[in-house]
């Protein structure tokens, strides 16, 4: 599958310890499914979505989704692929705030 803009966009910030040194991975399998990012050592992901991602149908496999993974200890970030694109640093901000300090 290829990326969209929205995780190439993203992942130009987030790859090689951009982010406040934390290191991400992309597209992390994870049981049954397949993360966007993910952060190992503070057990966060991150999901971006299409516009047209809030059916009910891509709604209920969310929460299931969303489910499996507080089950593990893993939190998710969710954001919308025109808030990644148009609000780079708001998100970016956010995603830095849920990590907080980097481990020494």
């Amino acid at each position: 599958m290829d990326a969209t803009p929205a995780q190439t966009h993203l992942w130009s910030f987030l790859r090689g310890r951009r982010l406040a040194g934390f290191r991400f991975s992309r597209r992390h399998p994870c049981g049954p499914f397949v993360l966007d990012f993910f952060c190992a050592s503070r057990r966060i992901a991150i999901e971006l979505h299409e516009g047209g991602d809030f059916q009910a149908d891509r709604h209920r496999r969310r929460k299931q989704r969303s489910e499996f993974l507080a089950a593990r200890g893993i939190g998710v970030l969710r954001f919308g692929a025109d808030q990644v694109l148009s609000h780079t640093d708001a998100v970016l901000a956010t995603i830095a705030f849920s990590l907080g300090e980097p481990s020494s």
